[in-house]
Order: structure tokens, then C-alpha cells, then sequence
């Protein structure tokens, strides 16, 4: 099973975006989503496959809590 986890976008370059993970960042390709610096997303394998909305990232703001709650 995977889970996606929401980062932020921290930065952009021309194929790519830096993503933020509370600190952890990483590198994703952008070509499959319109971004902007301050985006909310969901990466998977190396691309970025969803913007968030506000709403959802309430929801997964609690999700990624209860996670860090379990050790996972």
C-alpha cells in the first residue's frame, strides 16, 4: 500500500519543483500539474500527480497527525 503524504512547493525550476515535507525536501517533476510556489501536492513516484485544496489538506493535515501518532 502507498500512502501520499502533502507537501508544499518550496521552489520551481523549469521541469521541476522542490517539495517541502515539514523540513524534508525533495525534487518531483512538475509536467503533469500546473504549480505555483505555495501549492499544496501529493507526490508519487517522482511527480507531482495532484494540487490540494484547502479543504482536503484539513483532512490530511489530521491524517498525517494521527500518523505521527502511530510512529508510521
Amino acid at each position: 500500500m502507498c500512502v501520499a503524504i502533502m507537501g508544499r512547493v518550496a521552489e520551481l525550476d523549469e521541469k521541476n519543483a522542490v517539495v517541502d515535507y515539514h523540513g524534508a525536501k525533495i525534487k518531483a517533476r512538475r509536467d503533469l500539474v500546473n504549480v505555483n510556489i505555495g501549492d499544496k501536492v501529493l507526490v508519487h513516484a517522482g511527480c507531482i500527480i495532484q494540487k490540494v485544496s484547502d479543504e482536503d489538506s484539513c483532512l490530511m493535515d489530521e491524517m498525517n497527525e494521527l500518523m505521527r501518532e502511530m510512529n508510521m
